[in-house]
């Protein structure tokens, strides 16, 4: 579902032809990149997203795909020819989605391994707006200066934008620089911190009705006792999802779906 329908809004939609096509439309046809979606005309993608279309996707003549720019304008196009590597579609109608009024923004803790990229992936799919990388004290994996913590970034840039591609998204999460405890302060409406043992309940807390909704999620060995008197005397509430505790790679995803229910983000 759209950002905008989440919101309980409409989108703008122009049509070429044809009657307004349905919700499924905008969901289930194949979803790749482009750099600007025109209101009408051909299409042609070429480089990675032609060559994941005609090559792996093997799209055919006829069918219909979905293009996107990333930033909240997508469009259904009709394939009209296909060859190595490259592919031309025909714009159908074009759609602009406005953001939500509750945005929601990950202040994620780097955890070692591939779970970093699991919890990226996992919380673009549940329709985090974007993501902080959060240099927690506990975390056992660094967010070094220099090139390997480039290299860290740019993995989490590039999950979220194929993981929001899978998700036939209208926009990809911006993955911000890491922030310290101390950076965290001060942002959004309201700040909340996933915390096992927070008497106060993910499903019970007061929420805002828009603005930023800063979710804190700790490393493995979890949130300190020092970020957490930072955090709290900065207006952050510590809640608990229920009786059982999750990975730091999966607990944001978990989180993002019953906001998403508790919300007008789900419509």
């Amino acid at each position: 579902m759209s950002p905008a329908d989440r919101a309980g809004g409409f989108p703008d939609v122009e049509r070429q032809r044809g009657p307004q096509a349905g919700t499924a439309a905008w969901t289930r046809p194949a979803l790749f990149w482009v750099d600007d979606v025109p209101a009408g005309g051909e299409v042609v993608l070429d480089g990675p997203e032609g060559r994941h279309a005609a090559d792996v996707r093997r799209v055919r003549a006829g069918e219909v795909v979905l293009l996107g720019d990333g930033v909240g304008t997508r469009a259904r196009a009709e394939v009209v020819d296909v060859a190595k590597g490259r592919v031309t579609a025909t714009v159908l109608e074009r759609r602009r989605d406005e953001e939500p009024a509750l945005r929601i923004v990950l202040a994620q803790a780097r955890v070692k391994g591939d779970r970093g990229e699991l919890a990226v992936e996992t919380a673009t799919e549940a329709g985090v707006d974007a993501v902080l990388p959060w240099r927690a004290e506990r975390s056992v994996a660094r967010w070094d200066d220099g090139p390997r913590g480039e290299k860290a970034l740019a993995r989490w840039r590039t999950t979220a934008r194929e993981a929001a591609k899978q998700a036939r998204r209208a926009r990809v999460p911006d993955v911000a620089a890491p922030v310290t405890t101390r950076e965290l302060v001060g942002r959004g409406a309201a700040m909340l911190v996933l915390e096992a043992t927070a008497a106060e309940t993910l499903a019970g807390v007061a929420l805002p009705g828009e603005g930023e909704l800063v979710l804190v999620v700790g490393p493995e060995g979890g949130v300190t006792d020092d970020e957490r008197a930072v955090l709290a005397d900065a207006g952050a509430r510590e809640v608990r999802m229920g009786p059982d505790v999750l990975r730091t790679s999966t607990a944001a995803a978990v989180a993002l779906g019953a906001l998403g229910a508790r919300t007008a983000r789900w419509g």
